[in-house]
């Protein structure tokens, strides 16, 4: 009741006036240059906000996670229940809510304290992490190298040739069309001789499996009809099951307002463990688009259906999911959006991992190393770029996760593989503090991967999107660019050891020369005073 109460207070957030004519709507005029940032994570490499960005978040969640909140570099929080539009126009930001549970407040003067506020407030922290091993090791997934083919005996071959040619054993996910059909969540006898003994070989090799699952369900199948006439399926006006298109075609939905379906996908996805071993699941779909003007058992905005799939990842805790709405806080592996294999794509790593963990999402994966849009590996689409592959691994080595899924050692020769595999030891050298942050995200909430801004505020780093940093004290600048090794890099005020073995003194800019199997990163110097501290 307190927070209602005081979203119909007049407000002035720092330096800005806010403009209270409708519970539903603020107006914020920028007069000291504050930045802001909003929860859409698919645009993290457009914040922060710029003149003539516009965003609707009602039914869209830009096939990424999304979040109701706008934080700002100055401690001001904007939080709506419901989804919102923003525009930012000439230095006035509006927002304009669907719902009228708006809330704004000043939680300080620096965009970590805004975070902290908002966090607590709006989506604690649940105490819990998604399965160490997510973090712990590299992950694979075999959508890039078997597509549509997902078999027994090239998965076993995949697995066989990540031991062999040096690769660490971690996640094994088995993408797309392992299965019968969708929504007969068994596997393709024709395909999967023998499931069982895969999966325990598997396991014998220090891989966990899991396993693709989707909320989509074949027209016209036995289960389709079965999962009808129970009124398990969104419905469009007529009463029928909604036919829904995506981009394998088009199927009915699974209706997660009703507590019947839950159950129903809950047991088969607990069938698939209890039968086969199967550690956990990758939960792809579930974008509030698909939702937009079915009917459900229980009214809700498309926004929720979203959240009601995030939800049942709860109960798994090795999962990934990329489209999610208000689950921040929580438990649950999230990836970017498919990146292409292109340059501009990888510079979008770091923006984009930085808003993830702003809006609540620390346990984060930056997609598929190479990118994992699969039209960019078909045979005549593009040239692979061996350089690209080892800088994007480069890029993921120091974040939450780093994934594979083309198989580096069938595309790369011999010198470009070996500094594939040199980033790799970087992050092993590393793991003990990413687990460390891990585990403190899950208390306090803080990301994992965090902005300068968010660690050095309003030292001018507001705008800094091509480096970042691993907690507090780790400084990562990924080569972003083709073809120079060529590297310049803010370093904030203190002492920071260099990957080149060099000490420099902050603050500086440094215009550096970064060899092909480098990795440019810095580690902050402790002081005298905090090593006393330890």
């Amino acid at each position: 009741m307190f927070l209602i109460a005081l979203s119909m207070l007049p407000c002035c957030i720092h330096g800005q006036l806010v403009q209270d004519s409708a519970r539903n709507r603020i107006v914020v005029t920028n007069s000291d240059n504050t930045s802001w940032w909003a929860g859409i994570v698919e645009h993290g490499y457009q914040m922060p906000l710029t003149n003539g960005y516009s965003a609707n978040i009602c039914v869209n969640n830009y096939q990424n996670q999304v979040q109701p909140l706008l934080l700002s570099d100055h401690g001001d929080v904007i939080w709506s229940e419901d989804p919102f539009k923003i525009r930012f126009q000439r230095g006035s930001l509006q927002v304009e809510s669907r719902g009228d549970r708006m809330f704004r407040s000043k939680a300080g003067s620096t965009l970590r304290e805004a975070f902290l506020y908002a966090s607590k407030t709006y989506f604690p922290s649940s105490g819990k992490t998604p399965d160490e091993l997510l973090f712990s090791q590299p992950q694979y997934n075999t959508w890039i190298e078997l597509m549509y083919n997902q078999n027994q005996t090239d998965i076993l071959k995949y697995a066989k040739g990540i031991r062999d040619h040096g690769f660490p054993a971690g996640v094994l996910m088995i993408d797309d069309n392992w299965q019968e059909n969708y929504g007969k969540w068994d596997f393709n006898k024709a395909k999967f001789s023998d499931p069982e003994a895969m999966i325990s070989t598997l396991h014998a090799q220090g891989f966990k499996v899991m396993l693709w699952v989707c909320p989509f369900i074949s027209p016209d199948s036995e289960v389709y009809r079965d999962l009808a006439a129970k009124h398990l399926l969104v419905t469009d006006n007529s009463g029928e099951p909604a036919i829904v298109r995506w981009w394998n075609g088009a199927s009915g939905l699974l209706d997660f307002t009703n507590p019947k379906a839950v159950d129903w996908f809950r047991s088969q996805l607990d069938f698939l463990q209890s039968t086969y071993h199967v550690d956990g699941f990758k939960f792809d779909a579930g974008d509030s688009y698909f939702y937009n003007g079915v009917q459900a058992s229980r009214p809700v905005p498309p926004n929720v259906h979203s959240e009601l799939y995030g939800q049942i990842g709860l109960n798994y805790p090795l999962n990934e999911y990329r489209a999610m709405w208000k689950m921040g806080g929580q438990p649950l592996g999230e990836r970017l959006s498919d990146k292409a294999h292109s340059w501009t794509d990888l510079q979008k790593l770091v923006p984009d991992m930085i808003l993830e963990g702003l809006m609540g999402y620390p346990f984060s994966c930056p997609d598929m190393i190479g990118g994992g849009e699969f039209t960019s590996f078909l045979p005549g689409s593009s040239t692979i770029d061996q350089e690209l592959i080892v800088r994007s691994a480069q890029c993921q080595a120091l974040m939450p996760m780093m994934q594979f899924s083309v198989a580096p050692w069938r595309i790369l020769d011999k010198a470009h593989l070996s500094s594939v595999l040199k980033a790799v030891r970087v992050r092993e050298e590393h793991r003990h503090y990413i687990l460390k942050l891990v585990a403190q995200s899950a208390s306090t909430g803080e990301p994992v991967v965090r902005s300068m801004e968010y660690v050095f505020p309003h030292q001018g780093y507001e705008n800094v999107n091509d480096q970042f940093m691993l907690g507090d004290r780790i400084l990562v600048a990924p080569v972003l660019q083709n073809g120079t090794g060529k590297r310049e890099v803010v370093v904030p005020v203190g002492s920071w050891r260099g990957f080149n073995g060099k000490l420099y003194q902050g603050p500086a800019k440094l215009s550096l020369t970064v060899k092909d199997d480098e990795l440019c990163y810095f580690e902050k110097e402790e002081t005298a005073t905090e090593t006393a501290q330890k």
